[in-house]
């Protein structure tokens, strides 16, 4: 979980040469764009192809293939640029623009929604096309991107966190106070939508059918202790086996799946044995237990920035430090398990904290190469990602094609990326000058061509 330091973006984080949210192809009252010229990754290959052209048509790719031609169309010459799927992260939290105790118990509920807004611009100006928030209620914003009112990334919603009492999203920093189970005193946090805290097998189920009600694509537990959580150390290991379970059999029943939050060996094997079907963090795992997450398919969601850095630039203070501190001494063992192994690894960053945070986001591109290629990175952000997030089934929202590939039948999300990143993964670590177009849905957001 990144919360760094805001002061470190103050400075270079406009975008350059940005079209009006109505975008180039609507301004010029075409539906189609041809880009020709361009170097493509499709998102799964291992090299570049060339000669080839990528129509998009309706905010669908409608054709890719040798020497197109559409009289409609708006032609852009990438003169040599790469061409790639719009990137995807696996874990925001797109609501959560400043201390969540702001947020929640301090700040109007208007500022969250104007921040999370602009946070949204922001991050589709990074090149991000589609995110999967791990938390926080991003409905609304949701409801109006895909409107079109305001741009922004596809947002796979997970709504509410589910916390068990003093878990991690037991945010209420007071220690003594009226639980709504004994006081009848409604928590902010679950009036602003951000927990449900819940104890027991018929809680649990009862607050994982009310998230699945609000349109959730999938359920965000919060599984063992945390770095910045007001009332749980990090070694903690959060719901029983019986109380995952039955999280992941209601999910299941909409046709979707549960992930979770978690640190801890146990926390994490109790989760698989439940039926998870993704890990967020996880670093604490044993060889074991990760082996087990490789025999059942599950995917590893963690977070290659956050832990490359001191607990200052992290933005840590007080109980955070030592926590941040332990997490980070065993992340190296964790990246290096998860990499022998072969895991599925997602990407995704988990920066929260103040808006102007948000850089650090693309700079994830560059802290994975310690670990990985360039095309492997490439990937994570692109069609692996997609395939996590299929696991929805019909609860995901975007159902007229693939994302995360560059083929016929797929959504119009393209980058054009200045340089070869198969190469070099830099240009996307710096998004104003490393990214020469930006689209989404067919429909153009920078253009500096």
């Amino acid at each position: 979980m990144l919360t760094l330091n805001r002061r470190t973006f103050l400075q270079g984080s406009a975008a350059a040469c940005v079209l009006p949210a109505t975008g180039l192809a609507q301004a010029s009252g075409s539906t189609a764009t041809l880009i020709r010229g361009a170097k493509i990754f499709d998102g799964t290959s291992d090299q570049l192809a060339t000669g080839l052209d990528v129509l998009v048509r309706d905010g669908m790719i409608a054709q890719v293939g040798e020497a197109l031609s559409d009289d409609d169309a708006t032609v852009i010459d990438a003169d040599g640029r790469t061409l790639t799927p719009g990137m995807s992260d696996a874990h925001v939290h797109i609501m959560w623009n400043d201390t969540i105790e702001n947020l929640i118990y301090a700040s109007p509920h208007e500022y969250t929604g104007a921040m999370a807004a602009e946070s949204a611009r922001r991050m589709l100006m990074r090149g991000f096309t589609t995110v999967r928030d791990m938390g926080g209620p991003s409905f609304g914003l949701k409801k109006a991107i895909d409107d079109g009112v305001v741009p922004g990334p596809r947002i796979l919603p997970s709504g509410f966190f589910i916390s068990q009492t003093s878990g991690h999203g037991d945010f209420d920093p007071r220690m003594n106070y009226n639980s709504p189970h004994f006081g009848k005193q409604v928590d902010p946090a679950y009036q602003r939508g951000w927990t449900i805290i819940a104890d027991g097998v018929p809680e649990v189920t009862k607050a994982t059918r009310e998230i699945l009600r609000y349109g959730a694509t999938q359920i965000k537990i919060m599984g063992s202790g945390s770095i910045t959580g007001a009332h749980d150390p990090l070694d903690v290991t959060e719901f029983t086996p019986e109380e995952l379970f039955a999280i992941v059999q209601a999910a299941k029943n909409w046709g979707t799946y549960a992930t979770i939050h978690a640190y801890t060996d146990v926390a994490i094997f109790n989760a698989i044995k439940a039926g998870v079907r993704s890990i967020e963090h996880g670093l604490f795992a044993s060889e074991t237990t990760m082996q087990m997450m490789k025999e059942a398919d599950i995917f590893f969601s963690t977070q290659f920035l956050s832990f490359s850095v001191g607990p200052e630039q992290a933005g840590m203070t007080g109980s955070s430090v030592p926590k941040y501190l332990e997490a980070q001494a065993g992340a190296t063992n964790g990246y290096e398990r998860s990499k022998a192994l072969g895991l599925k690894m997602a990407f995704g960053t988990d920066i929260l904290g103040t808006i102007d945070l948000g850089p650090f986001q693309s700079q994830e591109f560059t802290a994975r190469t310690a670990y990985y290629e360039p095309v492997d990175i490439l990937r994570q952000a692109t069609s692996l990602n997609a395939e996590l997030f299929e696991r929805s089934g019909r609860r995901h929202p975007y159902q007229d094609g693939p994302i995360g590939v560059i083929r016929e039948g797929a959504y119009g999300d393209l980058l054009l990326v200045n340089g070869n990143p198969l190469e070099d993964i830099s240009p996307l670590a710096n998004p104003e000058d490393g990214l020469a177009l930006i689209m989404k849905g067919g429909q153009v957001f920078k253009n500096t061509l």
